[in-house]
């Protein structure tokens, strides 16, 4: 007997759509696919609900709130847009939909490639390596800014930098930063930056902050270009570049000296906060003012302590003083009797010189010679004569040569002498402004007593003072008491 199979069951709706969905998610996988945008909704739940179309036919597409919030263009109706999506079916309602990945317009691929292959290149040579990075001067005094004049950069770049470090000066070279013409503006700002440096090293920029606010990738462009990248690399000063939002990446941010994530943020970066600066500052100030208060009154303590141990010099000065007066006394005394020897030796070389006067000894030489000239004519030997004439005449100039010498040698002896005599004389002392005060003279002397001891004067004593210039008559008063330190 043959059993008859049992016809399959039925599809239901739900169990059709999702064998659908499966086979079309398992064959499709994930494709890119363009096309223009149309019907497009953003409901409360964040979600993208859009048609994708063409001439011929279209498409339903959702983006999920996860993915949409990477998308960095704006998606609005009439956009030629690239997916990339998974084919699927939305089994509510049978319908065919594309589930979306990535979002961006159409076209940007073949930018990314580039922008892939100059990256690329640029990195081979080199130009990223942190080792050619220069780093940013630590008090900037003048920064450039090389964006556009209109943009929003240029106003979050100057708020910040006016509020954080307004000591820089800050110098706007514009240009664009988006279109055809934007390369070549932003290369001919950084040549004229150059010129500058080489013409005015000390007036020139010394920080140069580039960039722009975010956009897609065709719309940042500009920074992605070959000449812009160098034109930075080129630079003689540091660059900041701040191009796009904090997600995007540009060429430019790759070679730069440093990268930002927002024009905002380059400002930031570039400089140092002017408040926080000031209140180390203070901080600083104000530790060292305690600081030099604190040595101050350590010295002060100290000054005082020795000024404690020192003791009063006043006594030992006085008995220096007392000394001094005696020994000024036994100075003179010697003196007297020193100048006294001197001039009787004086006198006796004088004598001596008196006698050994050459012209005297000539006279006798000369005398002789011609008694022995008399002799020879007498004999009228004549080469004994001639033989006899040069001996006379060498010993006449030795003896002249002699008696110079003696002359020259007691002359010199004399004004040593003299000098010495002069050296010891008290009267150079009393030159320099002292005074020597005796008694008068008694009958029968010629000087009066030395004063030593003021107490040993009685008040009303007529004494002499003797100065460089004439001697003075003075009256003692009495003796003055010392006048004690003050404290």
């Amino acid at each position: 007997m043959t059993t008859l199979a049992a016809p399959p069951a039925p599809y239901t709706p739900s169990r059709l759509n999702h064998e659908v969905q499966v086979t079309l998610e398992s064959t499709f996988g994930l494709i890119e696919i363009e096309g223009e945008i149309s019907n497009f909704s953003r409901p409360a739940s964040g979600h993208w609900y859009f048609t994708l179309k063409d001439s011929k036919a279209q498409v339903r597409c959702a983006m999920f709130r996860g993915r949409n919030a990477r998308v960095k263009c704006e998606v609005r109706n009439g956009l030629q847009a690239k997916l990339r999506a998974r084919v699927s079916l939305y089994p509510d309602r049978g319908e065919f939909q594309l589930i979306v990945d990535s979002l961006e317009p159409a076209g940007e691929g073949a930018l990314r490639q580039a922008y892939e292959a100059l990256r690329k290149k640029l990195e081979a040579e080199g130009l990223f390596d942190a080792a050619r990075k220069r780093p940013l001067p630590a008090l900037p005094r003048h920064i450039a800014l090389i964006t556009s004049a209109t943009g929003a950069a240029i106003h979050d770049l100057l708020t910040v930098l006016r509020r954080r470090w307004p000591a820089a000066t800050l110098t706007l070279i514009p240009t664009a930063v988006q279109g055809e013409r934007a390369p070549e503006e932003i290369i001919a700002a950084f040549r004229k930056l150059a010129r500058w440096y080489e013409g005015d090293p000390e007036g020139a920029p010394e920080l140069v902050i580039t960039g722009r606010g975010g956009g897609s990738l065709e719309d940042l462009w500009a920074f992605n270009d070959e000449g812009v990248a160098r034109a930075l690399v080129a630079c003689p000063v540091p660059v900041v570049a701040a191009v796009g939002h904090e997600s995007d990446v540009s060429i430019a941010d790759f070679v730069a000296d440093l990268r930002a994530p927002t024009p905002s943020a380059a400002a930031e970066l570039a400089t140092p906060d002017g408040d926080a600066l000031a209140h180390q500052l203070e901080r600083q100030s104000g530790r060292l003012r305690r600081a030099l208060r604190l040595t101050f009154q350590q010295r002060r303590d100290r000054l005082r302590g020795l000024q404690r141990q020192l003791p009063n010099p006043r006594p030992r000065l006085e008995q220096l003083a007392q000394r001094l007066d005696g020994l000024e006394s036994q100075l003179r005394q010697g003196l007297r009797y020193q100048q006294r020897d001197y001039h009787q030796r004086l006198k006796g070389l004088e004598h001596r010189l008196r006698s050994a006067a050459p012209g005297q000894r000539l006279a006798r030489s000369r005398d002789r010679a011609q008694s022995l000239a008399l002799r020879l004519r007498q004999a009228a030997p004549l080469r004994q004569i001639t033989q006899e004439q040069a001996a006379l005449a060498r010993t006449s100039q030795a003896l002249g040569d002699a008696l110079q010498q003696k002359q020259n040698s007691l002359a010199q002896r004399l004004a040593l002498a003299a000098t010495a005599l002069q050296l010891q004389s008290p009267l150079g002392t009393v030159a320099r402004g002292y005074a020597v005060l005796t008694t008068e003279p008694e009958a029968d002397k010629r000087f009066g007593t030395v004063i030593k001891n003021p107490k040993a004067i009685p008040p009303g004593t007529r004494l002499l003072a003797t100065l460089a210039e004439g001697t003075l008559a003075v009256t003692a008063e009495g003796p003055v008491s010392p006048q004690k330190d003050e404290p």
